[in-house]
């Protein structure tokens, strides 16, 4: 489609040949996500026509035309200048129905232009920072707030790309974020589209109703709607608090998080996809108000612990085993959960002993290492020591948590060698414990075994390599090794260090000189 001719056609003012044309431009592009730079000045001028034509007095079929016309325009970022105005803005924001508190009129034309609108917001938003200021200078979220507290609601795509444009817009803008939750009482907002899509219902003051086991999978539309008012919440949370937040509404939102985890959608990655939305949520709620996922009572078949609901916590550890057993963006994808388990176990006991049962049994198979193996103890121990830093600390964390912080515990089940990099960070390399508080009701479960602290299971003997050395070939043996130490010092490929008395390391040098000072204060004693 010649685009020349479109703008002719603009230019002379009739909206049925406009329409015509934009329609045969449309089905054309309508998977276009790349275009032609000899061009890119016809499709400026192609955007400010249209915006021209959309603030004229146009039949619905002609506005909703110019509007996907616009909408697949919007994927270049080097066109959107004419848009990305206050005038371009306030035009769709106005078809778009964020001006207006009264309720949309007409037939199914009248929303459609409305969700075109919609569209066109999002990708405008999201490709144009020109286009983020003028949002936040003409309060474009005050209007999202008040169409999803409307009636509108009924219409799933309005209600879904008007969730998604104030994701962008909470996203892009931290003014904007602040403005939604302070003065727009946007999580509340949120909080409620949330309740009406998953029809919740409330048996007590932080208790949902559970789902019948019978009932129905939740809809592809619904399940969609969710996403997006969770991903919206999460930027609304990011530092929340129970003094800005209250508890109650924060204990509110992790009773329907408890909810979503219950839930399954139309196929198990839609349902995986809900349950990574709502874990990254939780991560975000004060840990005090996590203990309402396990304060309901327990269903029959349901995993419990000391009269305690832990189904939702046996979710999680699913949850966080098929993300390891995945083996592939371990950062964006498994260090969630594992956050959120980390911190529910540090402050909710029963929480961490009914992990630590699941994850870290008695232990029977002592003659394999840690790492080697199926189980879930071993897929962790193996992220101890990946490449990405992030990813074995969060696994290195989470086991030092349920050993309780306990430096010779998590040796025996993780070996000194996969357990070196979090105890040089956190200082304990000379043992001991970390600076959580627990409770003194567990008592070690290996004990009866000879673990190797360093390899973390029970060696085999093995024969003694000097045992037939005479003294002076195991001197030779040792000058030798002590020799090419030395030279390995000295080109710097290695570097010796030592222990401090504090746990943390040090050059070599640094402490045996220290040894040797505190060693000749104690003789002139």
């Amino acid at each position: 489609m010649d685009l020349g001719a479109i703008l002719s056609h603009i230019e002379d003012g009739d909206s049925d040949e406009i329409e015509r044309r934009l329609l045969q431009y449309n089905q054309e592009n309508s998977r276009t996500f790349t275009f032609d730079q000899k061009e890119e000045d016809k499709r400026v001028r192609l955007c400010q026509g249209l915006l021209t034509v959309l603030g004229r007095q146009v039949q619905p079929r002609c506005q909703k035309a110019c509007l996907e016309t616009l909408r697949i325009l919007s994927r270049d970022k080097r066109v959107l200048a004419p848009v990305a105005t206050r005038e371009g803005m306030l035009v769709l924001g106005r078809l778009a129905g964020l001006e207006s508190a009264d309720e949309i009129g007409g037939g199914p034309e009248d929303v459609q232009v409305l969700v075109e609108a919609l569209k066109c917001l999002c990708n405008i938003v999201f490709n144009s920072q020109e286009a983020q200021q003028v949002g936040a200078d003409i309060q474009m979220a005050r209007g999202l707030c008040r169409q999803l507290q409307m009636g509108r609601a009924c219409w799933h795509e309005v209600e879904l790309f008007s969730l998604r444009l104030i994701f962008l817009l909470s996203a892009l803008r931290t003014d904007v974020r602040d403005s939604l939750r302070r003065e727009l009482s946007a999580v509340s907002v949120l909080t409620r589209v949330l309740e009406d899509t998953l029809c919740v219902r409330w048996v007590g003051p932080y208790e949902v109703a559970a789902p019948s086991p019978m009932a129905p999978p939740l809809s592809a539309e619904a399940t969609e709607r969710t996403m997006e008012a969770l991903k919206a919440l999460f930027n609304l949370t990011l530092s929340s608090s129970t003094e800005e937040d209250g508890a109650h509404q924060l204990r509110r939102i992790s009773a329907i998080m408890r909810h979503v985890l219950m839930l399954k959608a139309q196929t198990d990655d839609k349902t995986e996809e809900a349950h990574s939305n709502a874990i990254n949520l939780l991560s975000n709620i004060t840990v005090s108000c996590l203990d309402v996922l396990i304060d309901v009572p327990v269903q029959d078949g349901q995993a419990q612990y000391e009269g305690r609901n832990m189904e939702a916590v046996w979710v999680l550890l699913k949850f966080m085993e098929k993300r390891i057993d995945r083996g592939a963006n371990y950062k964006e994808g498994l260090t969630p959960v594992l956050s959120l388990l980390t911190e529910s176990s540090r402050h909710h006991r029963e929480i961490r002993k009914y992990i630590k049962a699941q994850v870290l049994p008695p232990l029977k198979d002592v003659k394999n290492r840690p790492e080697v193996g199926s189980t879930v103890r071993n897929k962790l121990v193996r992220l101890m020591t990946h490449v990405d830093t992030s990813v074995k600390q969060s696994a290195a964390e989470f086991l030092f948590v349920l050993c309780k912080e306990s430096v010779d515990s998590l040796l025996k089940y993780t070996g000194y060698g996969n357990a070196a990099g979090l105890l040089a960070a956190r200082g304990l390399l000379a043992g001991g414990r970390g600076e959580g508080q627990y409770s003194e009701d567990e008592d070690s479960d290996t004990d009866e075994y000879n673990i190797n602290p360093i390899t973390g299971h029970i060696e085999e003997p093995m024969p003694n390599p000097v045992e037939d050395m005479t003294e002076e070939q195991k001197e030779y043996e040792a000058e030798k090794l002590a020799s090419m130490f030395d030279q390995l010092s000295r080109q710097e490929l290695i570097k010796p260090m030592g222990v401090r008395r504090d746990g943390t390391l040090a050059p070599l040098e640094e402490t045996v000189s220290k040894c040797t000072v505190d060693s000749s204060s104690s003789d002139s004693d």
